[in-house]
């Protein structure tokens, strides 16, 4: 399909393209939430609403709103509706710590929050004023929409920041629309197609998920919050819907595997957020039409580059730019590098972000003038390192620094570091990621103790939990008496020690009492690959997280429990104690079919 059937896009802005989708098909679905189908007049009709309650509120065009919603019917049409008011909206993730969205509401300065029922609690009664998605309601359409220019925000996505920080950066209108164009020309979702969105809001990936199905006429599957980390529920989703298109990260596309998957005629598979493993891309590609590696930082507006994955590919490269977009690789001098030679990812063109909010000194450093192209053009300093293969193809290789990948999100190590400092008994920590297998990495902190101070890695996993969102708390505490420095005094990271998997079972050993501990403790040994646990061990405290939790679902699921949940895991105290919610589980549902059957 021609790139001319999709200019419309760069004309227009993501609301008025949905309201010209609304107006065109207002019977067909356009969101599937909780169970329950709405249809597009639905959607325009909530939007609508949601419209005239923030303009009740006094907001004005150009304003900052957060959103605070869990995944709902409701949290695409809020989004779509701030915009359509001419505002730029501010995810405010519910599973994130208050210290961490407090932080994030006074460095935007918002007046307004958007908000269920848990967020508006979360949250509290503190500034900003909370507008509860659950009380409004009216049958008034909205018809005040004000005219938004292409270089008016559309959002504001918080990031990791190495001095602790979240920063935010700011996505305009042209950024977002070039990439919805960028996306469509390259058919990675086509007209009519229904798209499974799995992606937390606050990770900008989400754009594609929310507004593309949108604005091509399709229909999106909404997964709750727990259901994004169920592969047996996705896998379910993925087939009652006839779902043609998902996007996810490697970590989530495993869980789909894991839990039995392989593929789906006429299925494209969208694969981005941190690398992507050659096992993952193998079984997609050998089961899947169509299977696309997506490259690209927030500070690009979500995706730069794509490159379709095909069966047996020895090496997964990032691709090609799409649309209106430049690739370049840079020499410390800031000259190109000869085809083969690595050198830093710099990203120009259409999506190029206007910068981080409230923050002119790391928006200079990062965004810079195209050297290149000369001119009034900037370009993106992803400290990404990276190479131009002879095919065209680009080739990712690392960082130039301490930022990595974790399921996904990307953290700064520094982010992590100054929150264990903050403890009373840390001094100083210093972060590495642990490759315990292709599946399993582990956040490891090495942490020089305050003097007179036991390291209670109980308290401060506690601790961090207040600050931190828990894809960023490590799995492994390792009290050390000094780091290693290199020559010029600096900590060298390559000289930590190597993290020993051993000792983890969960101190003094405590045996199994019931067949169920035996099952659970049976599994656990499995996904940890250790020969004895104590059934007083905490699933976390060993080095759990999600994806791990997810396999120890499946397992259990299988052996003595079907309708074991992943909440259940998250909340247990330790082995014991998930037993014993497997017995009322099971309990439960028996005596259901009891009166079922009287």
């Amino acid at each position: 399909m021609g790139s001319g059937n999709f200019d419309h896009i760069l004309k227009s802005n993501v609301s008025e393209l949905i309201a010209q989708q609304c107006k065109s098909t207002p019977d067909k679905t356009a969101v599937i939430s909780n169970g329950e189908s709405h249809s597009y007049a639905a959607v325009d009709r909530r939007i609508s609403e949601i419209c005239n309650a923030i303009s009740a509120r006094g907001a004005a065009p150009g304003d900052l709103i957060g959103i605070c919603v869990g995944r709902s019917f409701d949290m695409v049409a809020a989004v779509i509706a701030i915009i359509r008011c001419g505002c730029a909206f501010v995810p405010l993730d519910p599973e994130f710590p208050v210290a961490r969205l407090r932080h994030m509401l006074e460095d935007s300065d918002l007046d307004l929050v958007l908000a269920d029922e848990r967020g508006a609690a979360i949250l509290g009664p503190e500034k900003p004023a909370i507008l509860e998605l659950g009380a409004i309601s009216g049958d008034e359409q909205y018809s005040a929409a004000p005219a938004v220019a292409q270089n008016d925000l559309a959002y504001i996505i918080y990031t990791s920041g190495s001095t602790g920080k979240p920063k935010g950066v700011c996505v305009e209108h042209s950024n977002l629309t070039n990439f919805l164009f960028g996306m469509a020309v390259q058919n990675l979702v086509r007209p009519g197609e229904t798209l499974l969105a799995v992606t937390t809001l606050s990770f900008d990936i989400a754009g594609l998920e929310l507004f593309l199905p949108l604005v091509m006429g399709g229909a999106i599957v909404i997964a709750s919050d727990e259901e994004t980390y169920d592969g047996e529920r996705l896998k379910e989703f993925i087939e009652q819907y006839s779902v043609d298109v998902m996007q996810a990260t490697p970590s989530t596309w495993r869980l789909l595997i894991e839990a039995g998957w392989r593929g789906r005629n006429r299925f494209r598979a969208l694969c981005g957020g941190e690398k992507m493993p050659e096992d993952v891309a193998g079984t997609l590609a050998e089961g899947c039409d169509e299977v696309w590696n997506l490259y690209g930082p927030t500070e690009t507006t979500i995706w730069s580059m794509c490159y379709r994955v095909m069966p047996g590919d020895a090496s997964i490269p990032i691709g090609k730019p799409i649309a209106n977009t430049d690739i370049y690789i840079l020499d410390k001098a800031g000259r190109e590098t000869p085809v083969g030679i690595p050198g830093e990812i710099y990203i120009g063109g259409a999506g190029v972000a206007r910068g981080y909010l409230n923050n002119i000194e790391l928006t200079s450093e990062r965004f810079i003038l195209d050297p290149v192209k000369g001119g009034e053009a900037r370009i993106y300093r992803t400290g990404d390192m990276g190479r131009q293969l002879p095919n065209g193809n680009f080739e990712y290789r690392g960082r130039i620094d301490d930022q990595v990948k974790i399921r996904g999100y990307r953290v700064e190590l520094g982010d992590i570091e100054s929150a264990i400092s903050r403890h009373r008994a840390v001094n100083q920590s210093v972060c590495k990621i642990e490759e315990i297998s292709a599946s399993d990495q582990r956040i490891v902190a090495f942490c020089r103790v305050v003097d007179g101070e036991n390291l209670n890695t109980e308290d401060l996993r506690d601790f961090l939990t207040s600050v931190l969102p828990g894809f960023m708390i490590p799995q492994h505490f390792v009290p050390v008496d000094a780091f290693p420095l290199t020559p010029n005094g600096k900590i060298d990271r390559r000289a930590l020690p190597d993290f020993e998997l051993e000792n983890i079972g969960g101190g003094e050993f405590v045996p199994p009492d019931t067949t169920e501990e035996r099952a659970v403790l049976d599994a656990a040994k499995s996904i940890f690959d250790l020969d004895e646990i104590s059934a007083s061990a905490n699933f976390f405290e060993m080095g759990g997280h999600s994806l791990l939790a997810m396999r120890l679902l499946s397992l259990l699921r299988a052996s003595i429990c079907e309708n074991l949940t992943i909440r259940a895991i998250f909340e247990a105290s330790d082995f014991r104690d998930l037993a014993a919610q497997t017995v009322a589980i099971n309990n439960a549902h028996s005596q259901d079919r009891e009166e079922l059957v009287i």
